[in-house]
């Protein structure tokens, strides 16, 4: 089981929603995508309900169409892939000889999605690399298991929210590396800027889940192994847990890649409007 919560209300919620899936799939005539969306207990990062996993499928969707150079055949690479959100948003775009090349640490989540999306279009690749929250006892840094220019679009959903000063840098180059010329790369994640600044007062301490979710990521303020770029709030156990990025860190990121950034969109965890939680960086080789 992916989501470890065995509370009495959650395995109602479980039991309900199995139900609800099945209504809800006979009833949606123009989304066919959403259709793969799975049950609750392999819904995780940060993510369980049904509902705001078809939210950020649209919105993702609507960033892939806007920054695919081809609306069909691509090959997209989802860089930490968890549960497979970000796939589901991509199918309609590796339709016509593309694919969908999932990546991630988590081996039971890739067990996971290889039963439960077809293949083709997508595959799904374990990256035996250490991650102190997600893979400890794996070790080293590992290159992508990819040819180089032979991607048409890269996402990544949350997964420079888990990255320190060295994985961020190794591997925003591996996404440069395997980008084709002109492809973009879709990356959030919590860029410490001005934003984020100005809104640390502005964040209540009103009680709630929601609310206290904007708590817990009030302030990034002690360094990833001694970084002076890369931050992690106090009450994290693993700095993977929970990992921003100063502008400084992100000029060190494009300046060690190559990439150009090319469009900026803050998230809503600033306490400005936006279009997802986390802040959207899109990148360009």
């Amino acid at each position: 089981m992916l989501v470890t919560n065995s509370s009495a209300e959650f395995e109602t919620y479980k039991k309900v929603e199995k139900e609800y899936i099945e209504l809800d799939r006979n009833q949606v005539l123009r989304t066919r995508n959403i259709k793969m969306i799975p049950a609750a207990r392999y819904r995780f990062g940060g993510k369980i309900s049904y509902a705001e996993w078809a939210h950020q499928i649209g919105i993702f969707q609507t960033l892939i169409y806007l920054h695919c150079q081809s609306k069909s055949g691509n090959v997209i690479l989802d860089a930490g892939c968890g549960a497979g959100l970000v796939g589901i948003a991509a199918d309609p775009f590796v339709s016509n000889g593309g694919k969908y090349l999932g990546l991630d640490v988590k081996k039971d989540v890739l067990e996971f999605c290889r039963s439960h999306y077809p293949c083709p279009p997508f595959q799904f690749i374990h990256l035996d690399s250490k991650n102190a929250e997600y893979a400890n006892s794996q070790e080293g840094r590992c290159p992508w298991p990819l040819e180089d220019k032979s991607i048409d679009l890269i996402t990544a959903l949350s997964l420079w929210s888990h990255l320190n000063e060295d994985d961020a840098l190794f591997y925003l180059k591996e996404a440069s590396r395997v980008l084709r010329p002109h492809a973009r790369a879709i990356i959030t994640g919590f860029l410490l800027d001005e934003y984020y600044y100005d809104s640390l007062d502005d964040r209540t301490d009103k009680p709630g889940q929601f609310d206290a979710t904007f708590k817990s990521l009030r302030k990034f303020e002690v360094p990833v192994y001694g970084s002076d770029a890369w931050y992690h709030p106090k009450w994290v156990a693993v700095p993977e847990k929970a990992i921003g990025f100063t502008k400084a860190g992100l000029e060190r990121m494009l300046a060690a890649s190559g990439l150009k950034l090319i469009e900026y969109h803050p998230g809503t965890w600033k306490e400005v409007p936006g279009m997802l939680f986390q802040d959207i960086l899109i990148f360009e080789r």
